[in-house]
């Protein structure tokens, strides 16, 4: 998005004059997966808005599964390694369009370039991934951020020697300030796709608000080519906040946006179990509308003149609207019905 090189990871490309891509990781072990169950889950994810996602890759157990979702091409797969080396090598050669490394943690230089090697015989990219704590040896006494922009500024340079350049880099920290500042130094002194992301971020909203805040002050300085929003808690939530916090930017389009009241001690609707029921399913629909759920007869009306789709309800029935004009009333038991029958007429 804003850097001017980029990097192609499958068949999405990072950077250069393309969309920021939304990525999360897998929440489990792969060898223990259900696969067919994973690869639906991936395709739920993949219409939610996600363009890419990581898994660990901790040992040869992993191989079967991995390989079984690589093949999937749902989207393109990233394996995330740490400490050995060969666990890339195996990464790469069961179908990876990226691995994540840490160099510092790799061990040798040489097992570095075997990495960098077999992703250029796989075309698959690599990811320069630093966090704060996992900072390379030998640099005590610099700051953090320091510390990181340096070590994957050498790293770069050790690929550059090696004739690879098909990079990304992330510099990520729980704490946001430098966050921030490591990723402006970055992009200061190398042009390359950069990954965006407050580690350890918590849950749901405090992962939200730190990420948007972080998000929003690097967006303004034409930073980010690619984020995860790390949110403990399910990856599903990864992703729509991702969606969402892109969309407030101005950075992405489309899908269906929820309109939906917070409830007070009038509403004649439970809007808020209601979302809860249909939140997901919403989100995976490929459609550019604008859907309210209401839980009054106050706000319900006008929230539905301005909506494609809106519900709202008194008692057992339930409202449907349709681009502000009252569609039909069905019992509550059916409002999920109606309303995905509804949008699938719009």
């Amino acid at each position: 998005m804003f850097s001017r090189k980029s990097a192609r990871v499958g068949d999405l490309v990072i950077g250069g004059d393309s969309p920021i891509a939304i990525q999360t990781m897998y929440d489990s072990q792969i060898a223990q997966c259900d696969v067919e169950a994973l690869i639906h889950r991936l395709r739920v994810l993949k219409a939610m808005g996600c363009d890419l996602i990581r898994f660990s890759y901790v040992s040869s157990d992993d191989r079967k599964n991995f390989e079984a979702i690589c093949h999937s091409r749902v989207m393109p797969i990233v394996a995330d390694i740490h400490f050995d080396h060969r666990m890339a090598l195996e990464a790469l050669e069961a179908g990876a369009d990226k691995v994540r490394i840490n160099p510092g943690n790799i061990g040798a230089k040489w097992k570095t370039q075997e990495v960098v090697r077999s992703a250029a015989d796989h075309g698959a990219a690599i990811r320069i991934g630093l966090n704060n704590g996992s900072l390379p040896r030998g640099m005590e006494g610099k700051r953090p951020e320091d510390v990181m922009v340096d070590a994957a500024l050498e790293y770069l340079d050790w690929f550059a020697s090696w004739g690879f350049d098909n990079t990304v880099v992330s510099l990520k920290s729980s704490d946001i300030e430098t966050t921030l500042r490591a990723n402006e130094r970055l992009a200061s002194q190398a042009d390359v796709p950069i990954h965006l992301g407050v580690t350890e971020a918590g849950g749901v909203v405090s992962s939200c608000i730190r990420s948007t805040y972080a998000f929003s002050r690097l967006f303004e300085r034409r930073i980010g080519d690619t984020l995860r929003v790390s949110i403990t808690g399910a990856i599903e939530d990864e992703v729509h906040a991702a969606v969402e916090i892109l969309r407030a930017a101005g950075l992405r389009k489309g899908g269906v946006r929820i309109v939906s009241c917070p409830r007070c001690g009038r509403h004649s609707f439970d809007s808020q179990g209601f979302l809860r029921q249909v939140e997901n399913r919403l989100l995976s629909i490929d459609k550019d509308i604008t859907v309210a759920i209401m839980g009054c007869q106050v706000n319900g009306p006008g929230e539905a003149k301005n909506a494609d789709v809106a519900v709202t309800g008194i008692g057992r029935k339930v409202f449907l609207y349709r681009h502000g004009e009252l569609y039909r009333d069905v019992e509550a038991d059916k409002a999920e019905e109606g309303l995905f029958a509804l949008i699938e007429e719009i």
